[in-house]
């Protein structure tokens, strides 16, 4: 196939209110940033997107890596976009900004292709489950009830909570999300928030409310204290982690620890889809199910070809950002998603002029 040049790149940021003010067990935040990339080659156009301060580092130095390459050739480009921020910093902002153009990079090889995205990757499944996830600290009780047990009535098997800002107000928390969503699974993330002994305490507490997962109860970066909790945590508990993996490398080292029973992975920030391949990768190895990790209109054409992948964050302010920035944002239907059926690429559309108030 003869190459495709890249021919431009452009990239934006934009900062949507959340609908109230939101924290969870370590941070508080009242609006989402989204840095839009799109990537233009053979007269179609392809978009990708992450998070936080990733737009200067996409204009150059990653503009000037991709300009006039060919679009195909994603492998190479990936690893050129790794090296061109070597001396920045791999992780963090940087590994945002190649998320971005990555995503943008796969969205227009298959509109190239004339194939939605999951097929071009290879479709294992073609409906996605999701979790519903927010019931924030910042919330009372009466909006952390009227929000998770909305999922609930939606066919969501799953919801999720945070959890680990007043630990003197979890158990009631947890209780009233309980008494919310029915039979529904019920997930907690603590956000890294709790000490070990703490995590080891609150497990067994959750565990009397059918608590079925626990996400971050100690630091991602104490994988000894994950590992602790996943031996000892009651058995119906799921240790889960891996959201802040910017590289390979992290995963490898989260699995090799057995620190956790799911890994979470978020193309916005590990390097995008070819960077969620490499975790999915990795589960397959060690055997592990696979989550994915908030911007569910993202991550879907991925979690129908990734094959150990169980389930999707159905994050609220990821959904309320997709539905006022993109045409062709997923819609849930009885708890699961499905890609548009014969929409090339990931099917979004950008609604340049709706998004031009939160430009930044």
């Amino acid at each position: 196939m003869p190459a495709v040049k890249i021919e431009g790149l452009s990239a934006a940021a934009y900062t949507i209110p959340t609908d109230a003010p939101e924290s969870d067990g370590t941070a508080e935040w009242d609006s989402t940033t989204i840095v839009i990339c799109e990537i233009s080659a053979g007269g179609l156009s392809g978009l990708g997107f992450s998070s936080a301060a990733a737009a200067g580092v996409i204009r150059d130095p990653l503009a000037e890596a991709l300009a006039g390459r060919d679009c195909f050739a994603i492998e190479a480009l990936w690893h050129d976009m790794v090296s061109a921020v070597r001396n920045l910093g791999w992780r963090g902002v940087c590994a945002n900004a190649i998320s971005a153009v990555d995503n943008a990079l796969w969205d227009l090889k298959a509109k190239l292709l004339d194939l939605p995205l999951c097929d071009l990757l290879g479709r294992a499944r073609d409906t996605v489950p999701v979790y519903g996830s927010g019931g924030f600290t910042s919330y009372d009780d009466a909006r952390l009830r009227h929000q998770l047990g909305g999922w609930a009535r939606e066919d969501c098997r799953f919801v999720k909570m945070k959890i680990g800002r007043v630990p003197d107000d979890d158990l009631r928390r947890v209780r009233a999300a309980r008494e919310a969503i029915g039979d529904a699974e019920l997930f907690v993330d603590a956000n890294g928030a709790y000490t070990r002994k703490q995590a080891f305490a609150f497990a067994d507490a959750f565990a009397e409310f059918g608590v079925t997962w626990f996400e971050e109860p100690v630091s991602s970066d104490d994988l000894e204290g994950l590992r602790l909790l996943r031996d000892r945590a009651p058995a119906g508990i799921n240790i889960a982690a891996g959201e802040y993996g910017y590289e390979p490398f992290y995963f490898r080292r989260m699995l090799e620890a057995g620190a956790v029973d799911v890994l979470q992975a978020d193309a916005t920030r590990c390097c995008g889809v070819t960077g969620f391949l490499r975790a999915a990768a990795f589960c397959d190895a060690f055997a592990l199910p696979l989550s994915g990790h908030t911007a569910p209109a993202m991550h879907l054409h991925l979690a129908c070809a990734a094959p150990r992948l169980i389930h999707l964050e159905w994050f609220h302010d990821h959904v309320r950002i997709e539905r006022l920035l993109f045409d062709g944002a997923p819609v849930l239907d009885h708890g699961h998603l499905a890609p548009t059926p014969g929409a090339p690429g990931h099917g979004l559309i950008f609604k340049r002029a709706d998004a031009e108030r939160y430009r930044v």
